[in-house]
Order: structure tokens, then C-alpha cells, then sequence
């Protein structure tokens, strides 16, 4: 609303798998469920999904809080999930939930990024071998917090997040053979790669990748930026004497 009184323009940059479950979460309201969002209280993301339909929706922060849970009609209850959570702490919370509720259903599809679940399944190769795992994320990214429970849930003797190499304690390496390296969902490629450059200069120099899956999603640009290609790519086929078609050129 203020970008609009500035007459600024303005891009939609929310995750599609967020806006996902957002357009779950109305549509549940509408028809009239209680929505059981398991997440943690206070999250950005819980934030968000919860103002979509504040009274239908209430919290359920992990299998210790579902006794507190009390619904109007047990016959419709549904869960949903914030995406960046572990996929076996949700899941555990969910087994209790059916086990209070057993009519409760599912979402069409699993809410969790898949993003998310690909690093944790990962991580857990990575944590039986590794006698040190490294996150690279910020200590407000959930998934990256996620991921340092998950390394040493798997077997890493240590594990530890941090924003950028300069971060990373010397005394980590201690009696260290093995580095895992991770990062979450949404950290640039090059802070995983200065991780790795100053690994390499104190004696880690062979890397070993770990694949858990085959990503081949691909999510198109925010509409406000594909209307903004094409109208570039206009102006620029009427400057040179084009048709003015409006698509956009193959390198956008």
C-alpha cells in the first residue's frame, strides 16, 4: 500500500510453494475446517500463512502441543505445514495429531519445499560419515536450522551454522577427518564455495558430492517481471522496425 501511494512498482517475490499453501489455507476457511498449521510460533512464514485465515487456523509447534489441541468438529480437521521444517519431526507431529484426530486429512500434496527435503535426505548421508557438518545459512532460515538437527540426528559428531566462512572456528577441526558442507535452501552458491576455498587451505581439499535426488523444478519470473520483458522486448523490435510480437528475447 505504501509502494502504491509512492507509485513505486512492485514484484512478488514469495515462494511458490509458500503461496501454495496460503491458497490452501483460504480455501480450507472457506469451507469451513479448523486448519491445524504445524510450524514454529513466531516464523516469518507461520506469520504469513496464518493471516490468511486467522480464525480458522491455530498452531501446533511439534507432537507436544497437540494434547492442548481442541477443534469444533473432529470430522473436519486438516493439517498444513510450514515448508521449511524437518520432514520426520512434521511427520511425527502429524502420527499424533491422527492419533487424537483420526479423520484428519491430508493437504492435496506435501507441503514441505522440496528444496528442503532434498538437503535433510543429504544430510543424512553426509552426517554417518562426516565428523563435522557446516551449514552455511543465516540463524533466522529454518530449514538451515533444521539442517544442523538433522546432521547430528545422523551421526555427525559436531555440526554447526554459520553465515559465511569467516565465521568458522578453527577449533572445529580438531581431531576432524571428514567436513560435511550444506547450505540452506535459499544461500548463494558462492558463500558455499569460499566454505570450501578455506577448508582446501587447511588440508580439505578432496570433495566428495553428495546427490539425495534429481531437482528438474523450475518456477517461472514474478508476472510483474515477465510483463516488464515483454514490454522491453516491444520497445526494442518497434526501435529496430520489428513486429513489436512482445516476446521476449531466448537469453531473458
Amino acid at each position: 500500500e505504501e509502494a502504491a501511494r509512492g507509485r513505486l512498482a512492485t514484484i512478488d517475490a514469495t515462494c511458490p510453494l509458500v503461496t501454495k499453501v496460503h491458497k490452501e489455507a483460504v480455501r480450507f476457511a472457506q469451507e469451513d475446517y479448523d486448519i491445524l498449521l504445524i510450524g514454529h510460533e513466531g516464523h516469518e512464514e507461520v506469520i504469513g500463512t496464518s493471516g490468511e485465515a486467522p480464525d480458522h487456523i491455530q498452531l501446533v509447534d511439534g507432537p507436544e502441543d497437540v494434547a492442548k489441541v481442541e477443534v469444533r468438529d473432529p470430522s473436519k480437521v486438516v493439517w498444513l505445514s510450514q515448508t521449511t521444517l524437518s520432514v520426520d519431526e512434521t511427520m511425527e507431529t502429524v502420527d499424533a495429531l491422527k492419533d487424537k484426530f483420526p479423520q484428519l486429512i491430508s493437504p492435496p500434496s506435501d507441503d514441505i519445499c522440496y528444496a528442503t527435503q532434498n538437503r535433510q535426505l543429504a544430510v543424512k548421508q553426509m552426517g554417518a560419515e562426516a565428523d563435522l557438518v557446516i551449514v552455511v545459512g543465516s540463524r533466522n532460515s529454518s530449514n538451515s536450522v533444521r539442517l544442523v538437527e538433522v546432521a547430528k540426528l545422523a551421526g555427525a559428531r559436531d555440526a554447526h551454522l554459520v553465515d559465511f566462512a569467516d565465521e568458522i572456528d578453527e577449533s572445529w577441526l580438531e581431531g576432524v577427518s571428514t567436513v560435511g558442507v550444506t547450505s540452506g535452501a535459499s544461500v548463494p552458491e558462492v558463500l558455499v564455495e569460499q566454505v570450501l576455498e578455506w577448508l582446501a587451505q587447511r588440508g580439505f581439499e578432496d570433495v566428495e558430492i553428495v546427490k539425495a535426488a534429481e531437482e528438474s523444478i523450475i518456477f517461472s519470473l514474478p508476472k510483474e517481471l515477465r510483463r516488464d520483458l515483454r514490454e522491453e522486448a516491444a520497445t526494442l523490435a518497434a526501435q529496430r522496425g520489428g513486429t513489436g510480437s512482445g516476446e521476449a528475447p531466448a537469453s531473458a
